[in-house]
């Protein structure tokens, strides 16, 4: 496994990035209708091209296996694709953040109960928590901080 920081953001990295994103939300984010996730789909590429810092893990075939997207000392994105699940690489990319960046903040979907565990497991607690996401829509975000 190779963690790197991207430099320069092709269209075809970008690509693989959003249907790493996709297996990842799938998987994970059970409460997002097909409608909803198609919807929220169209910002990613955007989002990835805009995050300060992207951070990507590949495989020993070069190939992304999961992303990081970091804003300051922010999380700002997080994403295995579902394949690649339960290997560590979460922990190996949030821990490349926290070395590098000093990550100590993010938010995480409250229905979203595996990644809530995970952040909790790398040291994070949660210290707020809002009613509606960033897009207004009715799902709760916990707003976690590093221990």
């Amino acid at each position: 496994m190779k963690i790197i920081e991207i430099k320069e953001r092709t269209p075809l990295l970008i690509e693989k990035l959003l249907n790493i994103w996709e297996t990842s939300v799938k998987a994970t984010h059970l409460f997002l209708s097909s409608k909803e996730i198609n919807e929220i789909k169209q910002y990613v590429p955007q989002a990835l091209n805009n995050v300060p810092v992207l951070v990507v893990a590949e495989n020993e075939n070069g190939i992304p296996t999961g992303f990081m997207g970091i804003s300051g000392q922010m999380l700002e994105m997080l994403f295995i694709s579902d394949e690649n699940r339960g290997q560590g690489i979460g922990k190996l990319l949030l821990q490349y953040g926290i070395k590098n960046y000093s990550v100590n903040k993010l938010a995480v979907n409250e229905q979203n109960p595996l990644a809530k565990d995970f952040y909790e497991h790398m040291g994070f607690t949660v210290y707020k928590r809002t009613e509606l996401d960033e897009q207004g829509t009715p799902y709760p975000l916990l707003y976690m901080k590093k221990n």
